[in-house]
């Protein structure tokens, strides 16, 4: 029998957990109650004792991987740039390298470089060697990171097994839903929702193209690009999101619209599916929406302690009109559902008529519509009238009828929060006039219009001073009396973008008595504008520059979002 490889010395005596979990109890403060309880699961599973205290959320991975870097003296793997050995992962199986919790790496050489949770078993150790005939060389590394190597070395397998000729020339249905339900393309399509989840994106955009699809994530509402599914693999992966959303696979000529619930690592997303017929086929964006990380609170989604203050005087009106604008993606939703939260009490019934529901509120009546049985907003509206609501949420004021039920529930001593598209307060005015409600009418039920952008926050970690940004700022009327502006530059921990997170950038025009009487006079969008400003609004540029003053974000994110003006 060969001999355990040389290099492998000075921890055989760690052979069995004792030494690391007496090093975990001194580092962490375990008890030996915990421990206990996570034995009697080991013996149970026949899993390893430290890695069942790490799924008790007791240590961390990386707790576990630094103790056995300090006990064995072996160097921690850099799984972030190691590439997986593919010719002696295939010698040592991928069950095994599973089961035993390791991963081979590199290129070769006279010692083998593996990966292992716990590099002081020397057992494993051995058993490696002699499945690969040479020494091996143990790097420390955790047991996520190790999953995460062996799931990328499955798809890059998966991508090359399956049979393209196959997979290209699908033209008979069973067989597309055939493969669509193989276990590549199961997995390609659950990496690319778990990497969405993972990075904090808001949607995955699959776009088709000649030589195959290209996937994108939105994450911070900028577009980031993903490396692109095999394209064999494209008309597959379509047709798998397809019937996870429970979509018409057969039916490629039309728009089509779904949902699909699922958990990833521990947090339930609900995705809305929107298919589209391009030159090239078609397209799919997933839009996420992550229920277990909604913030409802107006300092955790960004605003700062003057917007909250302004907001918080329209919602505590006891009737009238509250409209929220601002384009797709800016957070206009959310922000009536912080707005709900901060006004939800027992004393008052809130009805919310919503195209989705997006997510569900305690105590809260919320209406799904349903266009194709003639079920829309304004339909809704008017039984939701006869329920005696004091509060109305609407998800979007999209047409005159709609408009219509808005003002008269405010007339009849409802407060109506809704959401508008328009790109600032002033032009919800306008925006409702077009429709076709008279001015009498909104001066008389209107409290006032919030527009909202989101911009991304600079990271705290590489963001630098930025001397160009003062003359940029002097447009916008600001004194410079700070010297806190500062640019994006990009590092490790932001992924080399600059930025980390949003924040939120208001405008919020409250109709004043004056406001009132220029809406009477009919007044346009601009002087409305420009008597709001000399009131005292904020209007969105300023916020920004003052935002950019403070070190936040940078005068280029505001300037990429509104208008210096």
């Amino acid at each position: 029998m060969q001999e355990p490889p040389s290099g492998f010395t000075g921890s055989d005596a760690l052979k069995a957990p004792q030494t690391l979990l007496a090093a975990l109890q001194s580092d962490t403060g375990l008890d030996s109650a915990a421990i206990q309880r996570a034995a009697q699961i080991s013996e149970t599973t026949g899993e390893r004792l430290e890695l069942i205290l790490s799924r008790l959320g007791l240590v961390s991975d990386e707790q576990i991987a630094q103790l056995h870097v300090s006990l064995t003296g072996h160097a921690r793997a850099d799984m972030a740039k190691a590439v997986v050995n593919r010719e002696m992962l295939d010698i040592l199986g991928a069950g095994f390298c599973r089961r035993m919790a390791l991963v081979p790496l590199g290129e070769g050489g006279d010692a083998q470089e593996v990966a292992l949770v716990d590099p002081a078993d020397a057992m494993t150790v051995h058993m490696i060697a002699l499945k690969l005939g040479r020494p091996v060389g143990p790097r420390v590394a955790t047991h996520t990171e190790i999953e995460a190597a062996l799931d990328r070395a499955e798809l890059e397998t998966d991508a090359t097994d399956l049979d393209e000729a196959a997979a290209a020339s699908i033209a008979d249905l069973e067989r597309l839903k055939e493969v669509a339900s193989e276990a590549p393309v199961i997995r390609r399509v659950t990496q690319i929702i778990r990497t969405a989840a993972e990075e904090g994106a808001s949607d995955i955009h699959l776009e088709p193209t000649p030589q195959g699809l290209n996937l994108r994530y939105r994450i911070d509402g900028a577009l980031r690009a993903a490396e692109c599914p095999p394209a064999h693999l494209s008309a597959a992966i379509i047709s798998r999101l397809k019937i996870m959303a429970r979509l018409d696979i057969a039916e490629n000529r039309k728009p089509q619209d779904g949902r699909i619930k699922t958990v990833v690592a521990g947090r339930e997303l609900d995705m809305r599916v929107a298919t589209t017929p391009t030159l090239d086929g078609e397209g799919v964006v997933i839009r996420l929406l992550d229920r277990s990380g909604l913030v409802l609170d107006f300092t955790g989604l960004g605003f700062d302690e003057r917007a909250e203050t302004d907001v918080r005087k329209l919602i505590t009106a006891p009737h009238g009109i509250v409209l929220v604008t601002g384009p797709t993606g800016s957070g206009k939703t959310t922000t009536l559902y912080a707005a709900l939260a901060a006004i939800n009490d027992a004393a008052r019934k809130i009805v919310t008529v919503e195209d989705p529901v997006e997510y569900q509120m305690a105590g809260v009546t919320q209406i799904q519509t349903h266009a194709s049985i003639g079920l829309g907003f304004a339909e809704v509206l008017r039984s939701v009238l006869r329920q005696d609501p004091d509060i109305i949420m609407i998800g979007e004021i999209r047409d005159l009828e709609t408009a219509k039920i808005a003002v008269q529930a405010a007339l009849t001593g409802h407060l109506v929060l809704a959401t508008l598209h328009t790109n600032s307060a002033a032009a919800a005015i306008n925006r409702l006039r077009d429709m076709g409600i008279p001015d009498y009418l909104l001066a008389t039920t209107l409290r006032g219009a919030v527009a909202q952008r989101l911009v991304r926050k600079l990271c705290p970690v590489c963001a630098e001073h930025d001397p160009g940004a003062y003359s940029i700022s002097e447009l916008a009327g600001r004194p410079l009396a700070s010297k806190g502006f500062k640019r994006a530059v990009g590092c490790e921990a932001c992924g080399s973008n600059g930025y980390r997170g949003r924040l939120a950038l208001l405008e919020v025009l409250t109709l004043s008595p004056a406001l009132h009487d220029l809406l009477l006079r009919q007044a346009d969008e601009t002087a409305l504008a420009e008597a709001a400003r000399a009131e005292g609004m904020r209007d969105l540029t300023r916020h920004g520059v003052e935002r950019a003053e403070q070190g936040e974000t940078s005068i280029a994110e505001v300037m990429r979002v509104v208008s210096i003006r």
